[in-house]
């Protein structure tokens, strides 16, 4: 297909990320305001460049794929400068994917890292076609919100990785009823975003109409929204881009189709990326029943 041109340049300030306790009081505000300290921050990069990178891992459950294709120009907002997202007749492609964790720590902790607790997750992200410098990006996503229902890992996440800045739930449900999955993110008066989905088993792997222009098949739509090797996410102090390393070796004939249950899909944020109303109860969805997960190393660009 054609190739768009370079989508328009975005403010170099975005704050997206910046975090915000779900509790509002002195705590909140305190924790918030430590975890985002530039100075503490900058120490802690200084440190941990210096040392070898700790390789994370876990065993992901329940991977719910939400796919909807979104207007190029409102998402473009969302990305860092030198940035293009990938793009198709002034579309481009927005997932959010939720899971629960198995156990999520070092990889060098072996036998003992079933001692570590396993929180649900919620990916947000963009897939991305340039980095800065004209680099081709290849299979790398831009990662916009990730929500967890752990102060332990939504405030770690925070002091000690650049490329994976976390939000806090007020509430986090991600669990099967019957035959379905329903999901659902309360942000309380936090920065975490807001979700509300029940999906279920579809009876054929039947590609959206909407998709249908930008891939050949149901299959290489889900290869090309499943298959990453990295992710990035813009730094606000820094004002840089962090890009770490990924293994998420997902079998793809494991894939399973789903539907959405109708007026069980609401999520606010996608009025901002021009969904029209009746399209957003209606994503593409799949489910991923189970694979293993590693981050494999992290650096700033």
């Amino acid at each position: 297909m054609t190739r768009l041109p370079p989508q328009p340049q975005q403010p170099t300030r975005l704050t997206h990320n910046r975090f915000v306790h779900p509790r509002p009081g002195l705590p909140g505000r305190w924790l918030a305001r430590l975890v985002s300290s530039p100075r503490l921050l900058a120490a802690r990069r200084a440190v941990l460049s210096r040392l070898p990178f700790m390789v994370l891992q876990s065993e992901v459950e329940q991977v719910v794929y939400l796919n909807w294709l979104v207007d190029a120009t409102a998402a473009a907002r969302y990305a860092p400068p030198g940035v293009r997202l990938w793009q198709r007749d002034g579309k481009t492609l927005f997932t959010v994917l939720t899971y629960a964790h198995r156990h999520f720590g070092p990889a060098a902790a072996g036998p003992l890292r079933r001692l570590y607790p396993s929180p649900l997750q919620s990916n947000w992200r963009f897939y991305v076609d340039q980095l800065p410098g004209g680099a081709r990006a290849g299979r790398v996503v831009l990662f916009v919100k990730n929500t967890l229902d752990s102060a332990i890992y939504a405030l770690g996440s925070r002091f000690f990785s650049d490329a994976l800045p976390s939000h806090l739930a007020a509430r986090f449900v991600h669990r099967r009823e019957d035959r379905a999955i329903r999901t659902e993110i309360v942000p309380g008066a936090g920065s975490a975003p807001a979700l509300r989905s029940t999906v279920r088993p579809a009876a054929t792997r039947t590609l959206p109409a909407s998709f249908a222009g930008c891939f050949d098949s149901w299959e290489s739509a889900v290869a090309f929204l499943c298959l990453q090797d990295s992710a990035i996410s813009h730094v606000e102090d820094a004002g840089r881009i962090a890009h770490a390393g990924i293994d998420l070796p997902i079998d793809l004939a494991a894939v399973q189709p789903l539907e959405a249950v109708i007026g069980e899909c609401n999520l606010p944020m996608l009025r901002e990326l021009g969904v029209p109303p009746g399209e957003c109860a209606q994503p593409f969805c799949f489910l991923v029943p189970a694979v293993p997960f590693r981050v494999l190393w992290e650096r700033l660009l």
